[in-house]
């Protein structure tokens, strides 16, 4: 089994707010094992639940951008910053919603070369100009996001994702977080 934060305690679940517990056990109870993310973020319950809202309201949304397409943005921008849980466990998660074995390594490697569109192609560059020199941000890119018929919501949450992630990517990083074993055969083979 891999190891939880080693930086900062975690705590046993059946210590945990009755809320977050239950929160704990659902997923378990759907993937089989608690994702080490929740494990570590429940060591400060109130900022946990804020995560996870504002996670849900990013990633579980209906609109213009697929699942699998938010999947790709965790993907790429983890990739770039070096976080190691959230390209593993979203890697996982991007193959499910993908139903592509393939796609969510040639993302975390080089999108840029990955088998996408050119419309994914555009949302990616954005969302990697949003992670790492979102002060070059300009007219010229939502331009070019309107070209590829992405509406105004849609570049909203393609930087909001990207933005989320980056506070995703460097608190996996500081407590040492690291993708739980179960991640890295899920989506690889088909079922």
């Amino acid at each position: 089994m891999t190891q939880t934060a080693q930086r900062f305690p975690t705590p046993a679940i059946d210590q945990l707010p009755e809320d977050i517990r239950g929160r704990l056990l659902a997923v378990q109870e759907k993937s089989g094992f608690v994702p080490n993310v929740f494990l570590t973020l429940a060591y400060r319950p109130d900022e946990f639940r804020a995560f996870f809202a504002y996670h849900d309201a990013l990633m579980d949304k209906n609109g213009g951008l697929t699942k699998a397409e938010r999947e790709m943005i965790v993907v790429a921008t983890s990739g770039a910053n070096q976080c190691q849980y959230c390209v593993i466990a979203h890697g996982a998660i991007l193959r499910i919603r993908a139903k592509n074995p393939l796609i969510a390594d040639q993302i975390a490697v080089n999108y840029r070369k990955a088998d996408i569109t050119p419309r994914q192609r555009a949302m990616l560059d954005f969302a990697m100009k949003v992670s790492l020199e979102a002060g070059r941000i300009s007219e010229q890119d939502f331009v070019e996001l309107a070209g590829h018929g992405f509406s105004n919501d849609d570049i909203w949450d393609i930087a909001a994702i990207a933005a989320f992630f980056a506070l995703s990517n460097r608190m996996a990083n500081v407590t040492a977080m690291r993708p739980n074993d179960e991640f890295y055969m899920l989506g690889r083979l088909p079922k």
